[in-house]
């Protein structure tokens, strides 16, 4: 199978090296990604019962269930799942994992009082199904928050890669608007009407620049395994992937700072309620 239909395939992508990939990446990318759970988890109480869209290895599940006792994390990655339940008996924790795809999931009526999710949303085939699924689990008047990427000239460093790339990977797959990914949720309109007709009121839909930095020294493992590009490199012989891995990180090199990765995180933070 190629990487484009890789991509289009989302079981596939999860499943497959785009879910190992974050495996073996999860202590790197939590720390990474840390900053983004206050603003995602604030206003949250004990005795919630939360619903985590995309969970992922958990680290968002995790969070959740320390402050609400009961967090039940979903994700169509079952690599990732493995992980996320591993880290919480590991640690004590009470989140539960469910290994389903949230927009076909049969949910419990009133199940969640609070439904969250960072970067988990833009990859429903069917948004405004998967929506309107997720309102059927929820509680009447349940919060929902969600952390979504703006569009891609947004966010030049997550874009970095695969333009550098470009010249030497012409099979990249392409960025198409509102396709499942990174930036399907770029259209805030676009947002807010699928919500709506999904069966949510109050939305509100804002911009949230967030600074992330990570060590120098991640920036190449961060390079040679996630993304686009990443799992393209995967595929090249040895001597073709170290050559092409040069030329990417000097394209990195505005991002660096003292010894550190930096740059702003450009997302929408998203927050509706279940229409009563």
């Amino acid at each position: 199978m190629t990487t484009p239909n890789l991509f289009d395939n989302q079981q596939r992508l999860w499943n497959g090296p785009g879910g190992q990939a974050w495996v073996d990446s999860q202590q790197l990318l939590d720390a990474l990604f840390s900053p983004l759970l206050p603003p995602l988890l604030q206003g949250l109480g004990a005795g919630a019962r939360v619903l985590d869209i995309g969970c992922g290895t958990g680290a968002t599940s995790l969070a959740a269930a320390d402050i609400s006792g009961d967090c039940l994390g979903i994700d169509i990655s079952a690599p990732m799942l493995e992980l996320a339940q591993m880290r919480a008996e590991s640690a004590g924790n009470p989140a539960r994992f469910v290994c389903a795809d949230a927009q076909a999931h049969d949910f419990a009526e009133n199940s969640f009082d609070w439904l969250i999710s960072r970067f988990g949303v833009m990859f429903f085939a069917d948004p405004q199904a998967a929506f309107a699924n997720l309102r059927r689990g929820a509680a009447s008047g349940a919060r929902m928050r969600l952390l979504a990427w703006r569009g891609a000239e947004d966010n030049p460093f997550m874009v970095c890669a695969e333009r550098a790339a470009a010249p030497w990977l012409p099979a990249l797959p392409l960025r198409r608007p509102g396709a499942p990914g990174q930036f399907a949720f770029a259209d805030a309109a676009r947002v807010h009407g699928i919500l709506q007709a999904a069966g949510w009121d109050d939305i509100g839909i804002r911009p949230l620049d967030v600074p992330l930095s990570m060590p120098e020294a991640a920036l190449q493992p961060y390079l040679s395994r996630l993304g686009p590009v990443g799992l393209v490199l995967q595929q090249l012989p040895e001597e073709e992937r170290a050559a092409l891995l040069a030329r990417l990180r000097q394209a990195f090199e505005p991002f660096v700072k003292g010894g550190r990765v930096e740059f702003p995180a450009a997302c929408w933070l998203i927050e509706a309620r279940a229409r009563g």
